[in-house]
């Protein structure tokens, strides 16, 4: 597990218009604000109207000064489709690590828009980030009637995670 420190951590989301990818962003973003880090983000929306490669760069740490994550320096890559992580693979750091949704099984999902949020929990294992502050973030940026859900494929990504 790579604590968070005074170093900036560097997180790539990256898939396909439609799945989440900014939303996940922001869910991110959010939990590293509760947690009193410094908080950068940018977006690439490409064709996400049409299901086009999406991507959005989240930096934290003490003190960041740019949004963007540069090639070969993401500590972690979440894609959230397969066919993304070639697109994708040249922002990640030689020591970084990959997360695809291979990890988890999808049929257990509660919803198959959930995806986007059991990857941050898969991603949530690799940061020193409480859950408290990942679920305060996930109720301040989803809708109240898809809290229970969100929070069980969120739960889903961690144990994944584990095993």
């Amino acid at each position: 597990m790579r604590a968070v420190s005074d170093e900036i951590t560097n997180v790539v989301i990256a898939g396909l218009g439609g799945q989440g990818i900014l939303k996940s962003s922001d869910i991110l973003s959010a939990s590293a604000l509760l947690e009193g880090l410094d908080v950068k983000k940018s977006e690439l929306h490409g064709m996400s109207q049409r299901g086009g490669s999406v991507s959005s760069d989240v930096r934290f740490g003490e003190k960041v000064l740019s949004p963007m994550v540069p090639p070969g320096e993401a500590d972690y890559l979440l894609v959230l489709t397969d066919d993304q992580v070639e697109v994708v693979r040249h922002r990640l750091a030689d020591d970084g690590t990959l997360i695809t949704p291979d990890i988890l099984d999808e049929g257990e999902l509660p919803r198959r828009r959930t995806l986007n949020v059991a990857m941050l929990g898969v991603l949530s294992t690799y940061l020193s980030i409480s859950e408290e502050s990942w679920m305060e973030a996930m109720h301040d940026n989803l809708p109240e009637k898809y809290h229970e859900m969100n929070e069980e494929a969120f739960r889903l990504g961690r144990a994944c995670a584990k095993l």
